[in-house]
């Protein structure tokens, strides 16, 4: 790869904060102690960052991740916050651009801004008011406002979706020179094209690693073709894992919580595309992400609800050792 400069060490995240697993018994009523507990657990067992995802209507329950990251900001002076991934085309950039960059500067500037498109729940763009066919296109024009609005400067826009409106300015610019970093998710030739042409890094999930490589070139080949050369490309996964005693029991825990979070039978899919097993097969499984161009792993970590915490602490404990190669 000529355009994308990757990072060398490998960095570890957790995806969930407010969000309740499947299978799960008890009440679902989020608490500031059990955010404090999770994000004291994330930081202190070593994980490099802490990521939420986003829906405005969903098969489980699921929390606004800007105001999620907020507070989780308030607990760790150290993990980097990220969306992954947060979907724009639902909303106009410019009150998207005002909170994003005021939660960069909540986070002192440890934000990435995941963005896609999202679209396996159709009604959240019907009840949004967007047609679903749009929202691709109303991504790409999305990320070049909010990158104009984090600059400060006045902003003048007469696009497809978005304008026309003239000499508007957003203040304070955001913290990070720039704005955070913009990583893209998606997996369709189209949403490709689209991180290689606007995007400072790749968010993938449900994919082999044999995937990503060959995902990792086409969007290559889209920075080649824009006139691209993108210094520190950021290359991340969402990997739904689980630990177990057996790869059996992984299996069956896995199988259960997708199959309830997507409303399909996830078994197949499951065994394809996470990591799962005991510690040495999932860090195998991450070593051959690693190989494939992932620097930046975030563990969706499966099973019952009450079993969270004992799966973060069991990751650190058991398998983070034993990729202490890859992140030194």
């Amino acid at each position: 790869m000529d355009q994308l400069q990757l990072d060398t060490r490998l960095r570890i995240g957790i995806q969930t904060i407010h969000r309740r697993t499947e299978p799960a018994t008890a009440p679902w009523l989020p608490n500031i102690d059990e955010l404090v507990e999770l994000v004291e657990l994330v930081d202190r067992s070593g994980y490099d960052s802490l990521w939420v995802g986003d829906h405005i209507s969903f098969a489980v329950p699921v929390l606004d991740p800007l105001l999620q990251l907020a507070q989780a900001a308030m607990v760790s002076r150290r993990l980097t916050l990220g969306t992954s991934v947060y979907l724009l085309p639902l909303r106009h950039p410019a009150p998207v651009a005002k909170q994003v960059a005021t939660l960069d500067h909540l986070t002192e500037g440890r934000l990435i801004f995941g963005v896609g498109v999202g679209g396996e729940f159709a009604k959240e763009y019907e009840v949004c008011g967007v047609p679903i066919g749009e929202r691709g296109a109303r991504l790409s024009e999305g990320i070049g406002l909010l990158r104009q609005f984090w600059s400060g400067e006045p902003v003048s826009h007469a696009g497809r979706f978005y304008g026309p409106f003239s000499d508007v300015p957003m203040r304070p610019p955001a913290r990070q020179h720039g704005g955070p970093p913009i990583w893209c998710g998606g997996r369709s030739d189209g949403a490709l094209r689209r991180t290689g042409r606007l995007a400072d890094g790749w968010l993938s999930y449900v994919v082999t690693p044999e995937m990503y490589r060959a995902s990792l070139d086409k969007i290559d080949a889209a920075a080649r073709e824009a006139g691209r050369s993108v210094a520190r490309f950021g290359t991340g996964h969402l990997l739904f894992t689980r630990i177990d005693d057996s790869y059996e029991k992984a299996l069956d825990a896995a199988t259960e919580t997708l199959s309830v979070r997507y409303a399909m039978d996830f078994r197949r899919a499951a065994q394809r595309y996470c990591a799962l097993g005991r510690p040495e097969q999932v860090a195998e499984r991450i070593r051959e992400f690693h190989a494939a161009g992932v620097r930046h792993i975030a563990l969706d970590l499966l099973g019952p609800y009450e079993q969270r915490n004992e799966q973060i602490a069991r990751f650190a404990a058991e398998a983070m050792p034993l990729l202490s190669d890859l992140r030194a």
